[in-house]
């Protein structure tokens, strides 16, 4: 595996400060409000668990599992729910807590699906962002590290599956996936 990694991105200890970041804002910015976490599955477990950890209030968990990469290193652009939250967010806040916004797609969808079922608001938390690759205008309130244009694994992000243990946001040698989906 280490092989096949060009290069450590982004630290283990640079994300544990921008979730310590993020988790004093989040606090500072509802106190006092009823406030639901949605992470987003899979990518987004280890940052999901690493912020909670970090807020200091009050708050209520749920996750979500989408699709729109399949085994590539592109969005189709087409989301698929897998699984949907349980809890009921009407009159809450809502945060929706994402590992990586790329084309910013999947979350303008979730936003706009959310919206429907009556929450006070909400709003985006991510531990990465990739706005050299956005497609749509999407705000992002809590906004994480920004990376450039590479395709990344580690802290959750994968590559068909894999590499999600490893503990620093990598780049992943090109010759890995681009044999792959050639083929494919």
């Amino acid at each position: 595996m280490i092989g096949q990694i060009e290069e450590i991105l982004v630290t283990r200890e640079e994300l544990k400060n921008k979730a310590k970041e993020l988790g004093r804002k989040i606090s500072n910015d509802y106190e006092g409000k009823e406030l639901v976490l949605i992470g987003v599955l899979k990518g987004g477990v280890v940052f999901f668990a690493d912020l909670i950890r970090e807020i200091n209030i009050p708050i209520d968990i749920d996750f979500i599992s989408v699709s729109s990469y399949g085994n590539s290193t592109k969005s189709s652009g087409v989301v698929r729910i897998i699984k949907d939250i349980d809890i009921d967010i009407t009159n809450k806040h809502l945060l929706i807590v994402e590992d990586l916004v790329d084309t910013g797609l999947t979350l303008d969808y979730l936003k706009n699906m959310f919206k429907t079922r009556g929450p006070k608001d909400v709003k985006i938390c991510t531990a990465l962002d990739k706005p050299s690759r956005r497609k749509v205008d999407l705000e992002i309130e809590y906004e994480g590290i920004t990376i450039p244009d590479k395709f990344v694994v580690g802290y959750g992000l994968d590559y068909a599956g894999k590499y999600r243990n490893l503990p620093d946001v990598c780049v992943l040698h090109s010759s890995v996936y681009t044999s792959k989906e050639d083929m494919g």
